[in-house]
């Protein structure tokens, strides 16, 4: 086992246990993956995230056979497969149930109109919605594809929420930003609803492109890949809205 996936095993199994004390998981919701060349490190099917260890974790190869560990894989894994096949940016795929977030893909309610400038510039002015199918649907693959043209994170229907990224530092804060919103929007709704944002201001602000998800570990052609709108570092959000702000004056 090379240093590299060692420590990619190591990062898996934390941010499982993570998700697990978020409460964005429960019993054996949930699974996360990172990409091992053509192949993918996974979670096995049927275990808490919270108690996942480096040796449970298991290799599955593009048929999607278990080629190195013992235990098996999950049922979702085309989700996971569509998600990378869509962009050969994302470097780790992990699909959870974040309670507020999961509230809007249950309940087909939509978050809205854009409301806050940090998500608009970190995850894309649209967070898109995945009608509800099964993991098998000839007609997912195109869906996730679309999705993760718009945005790093998709409300699935009936289903959860999928976040991609580079690393899974980058896919946990996309999710946080994802769930925290969700629950801002529950708050506002006590007191009337969120106030939309100006169109012009969202315009300015996506049009600056959410930070790309370059691979940590994994060697693959992302440098290649050209997102839409899509950058390769953080923008300064402050003085986006303030330029943004000054042209609707």
């Amino acid at each position: 086992m090379s240093v590299c996936e060692e420590t990619l095993r190591q990062e898996l199994v934390t941010t499982s246990r993570r998700l697990w004390k978020s409460g964005w998981v429960a019993n054996h919701d949930g699974n996360l993956s990172a990409r091992l060349g053509d192949n993918l490190l996974c979670t096995p099917t049927a275990v808490s995230k919270g108690d996942v260890r480096p040796e449970w974790l298991i290799v599955v190869d593009p048929d999607g056979d278990v080629i190195q560990g013992t235990r098996r894989s999950f049922s979702e894994l085309k989700l996971h497969r569509a998600a990378y096949n869509a962009r050969p940016d994302i470097g780790v795929v992990i699909h959870a149930h974040p309670p507020s977030a999961t509230a809007f893909a249950v309940s087909g309610a939509d978050l809205g109109h854009p409301f806050m400038a940090e998500p608009v510039v970190t995850l894309g002015p649209v967070i898109p919605r995945i009608p509800l199918m099964l993991p098998g649907d000839p007609d997912l693959p195109m869906a996730i594809e679309r999705g993760l043209e718009q945005a790093d994170v998709l409300i699935l229907e009936g289903h959860g929420v999928l976040a991609v990224g580079g690393s899974f530092e980058q896919a946990v804060l996309r999710l946080e930003l994802l769930e925290h919103l969700a629950k801002i929007a529950l708050a506002a709704r006590t007191l009337g609803g969120t106030k939309p944002l100006p169109e012009a201001l969202v315009g300015t602000l996506a049009a600056k492109g959410r930070p790309r998800s370059m691979p940590d570990h994994t060697p693959s052609d992302a440098a290649a890949y050209s997102a839409p709108s899509a950058s390769t570092e953080r923008p300064d959000l402050s003085s986006l809205v303030a330029d943004a702000l000054q042209r609707l004056r």
